[in-house]
């Protein structure tokens, strides 16, 4: 009796998982964020006006754009005049098992219920980038999206990691519904794309038809990674060739530092003895972002995580607020937050519960070479020279001070030796 009701509950278990095999689909690419990232600052991945595919589908704050999205959707079906309702709608449907298996859990809606999600969705998008897009942007028009706060909060939710629709389900999507797009100078919804988030791509890269994005999330990242990425060599456990000093303690052992031309946030460059780093604007959406762009590589490219390895880096360099003052000052730092402590705050939060299997060789090597100069005996002795008499302005002037009376005394002494003799 027992043994069949073993047998029973084997079977059942087998039936409940009929379709499931726990393996990771090659589509996935949209990702809840890890809890032990997520506790750390929730609001950072949780979005504040409006929901983007399944994950936050149904939050009762976001409902009031619920209805907003339903209003565009109208709009944009009837924009798209060249193809009926109908046509679009089976696009959906026949999309509807790729969409699904672009997220990292399973969708508890139904095939009905993610059509409607995300077709409406994606015409919200496409809808919106279009509007924002026109010479005379028509958004102003919108009762909405007009108003300035909400369209900087739209643009924070859109880059969210798990407020995401795949990219080729939108760009497809445009492609039927606007096949020979007149109404905008524009000839691909990456152009579109590029354009909506203009602001975010710091290294001014130009939309290519052989680049291919999973959403607008890796687009982000995309626009920090360098051109060239370098070589990752598997971390064996030596942290000797990690980063050991702050910026201020390299500075203090004659590391000048060096605010780089490069555009490209990511390119640090020893050259004995001058650092260069890339400036980094520091203001209230600088969290939101890096934090989404840090779960997307340890969730989706944890043996190409580069923009971890800047973090890493970053949280090495900056330790207290007098790191802050430092990089600032070398305009390394554009710091809009005023506080130094609350950026000393937010780079040492950034790099806390996230692991890297592999590092850039470029950066180690960096490190190495900064760590050797560091411990040079003669820069040791200048870094503690400035640390306990020169760290203050009056301390500097008081050091100063003493060394003059010093010599004087020694110069007194010498002229007393001499009248003696």
């Amino acid at each position: 009796m027992e043994d069949d009701e073993i047998m029973i509950d084997i079977n059942a278990i087998m039936t409940k998982n009929r379709d499931e095999d726990g393996l990771s689909s090659r589509l996935r690419c949209i990702y809840r964020v890890p809890p032990m990232i997520r506790h750390l600052k929730r609001q950072a991945y949780t979005p504040q006006v409006v929901s983007i595919g399944p994950f936050h589908h149904g939050d009762k704050r976001l409902k009031d754009m619920e209805r907003h999205k339903e209003i565009v959707f109208k709009r944009f079906v009837e924009k798209s005049a060249m193809v009926d309702l109908d046509t679009l709608v089976n696009f959906a449907k026949q999309s509807e098992l790729k969409v699904r298996a672009s997220y990292s859990e399973n969708i508890n809606l139904s095939k009905k219920d993610l059509v409607k999600l995300i077709l409406v969705d994606a015409a919200f998008i496409i809808e919106l980038f279009r509007m924002s897009y026109e010479r005379v942007p028509e958004i102003f028009k919108d009762a909405k999206l007009s108003q300035l706060k909400l369209r900087e909060a739209v643009y924070l939710d859109l880059l969210l990691l798990e407020n995401q629709l795949p990219f080729f389900f939108l760009e497809e999507l445009f492609n039927i519904a606007f096949p020979i797009d007149l109404s905008v100078d524009c000839r691909s919804f990456l152009e579109l794309t590029y354009s909506y988030f203009c602001s975010g791509n710091i290294q001014s890269l130009e939309p290519h038809s052989n680049i291919r994005i999973k959403h607008f999330t890796d687009l982000l990242r995309l626009f920090y990674l360098p051109e060239r990425k370098s070589i990752r060599h598997g971390f064996k456990g030596d942290r000797s060739d990690f980063p050991s000093y702050s910026a201020n303690e390299l500075q203090e052992a004659g590391v000048k530092l060096k605010k780089s031309t490069s555009k490209c946030l990511l390119n640090l460059k020893f050259s004995r003895p001058v650092l260069e780093i890339p400036q980094i604007h520091v203001d209230d959406a600088t969290e939101t972002l890096f934090r989404n762009m840090i779960a997307l590589e340890q969730c989706h490219y944890p043996y190409e995580s580069y923009f971890v390895d800047y973090i890493f880096a970053l949280d090495c360099l900056v330790n207290t607020n007098k790191d802050v003052e430092v990089l600032t000052h070398k305009k390394i730092i554009e710091n809009w937050l005023g506080d130094a402590d609350e950026v000393a705050a937010l780079f040492n939060g950034l790099g806390k519960n996230i692991g890297s299997s592999d590092f850039s060789v470029e950066y180690l090597d960096t490190w190495r070479r900064l760590n050797k100069f560091y411990q040079d005996p003669c820069h040791k002795r200048l870094a503690t020279l400035r640390r306990d008499y020169c760290n203050t302005p009056w301390r500097t002037v008081a050091s100063i001070a003493g060394i003059i009376l010093l010599i004087l005394t020694i110069i007194q002494t010498i002229f007393s030796i001499l009248q003696v003799v």
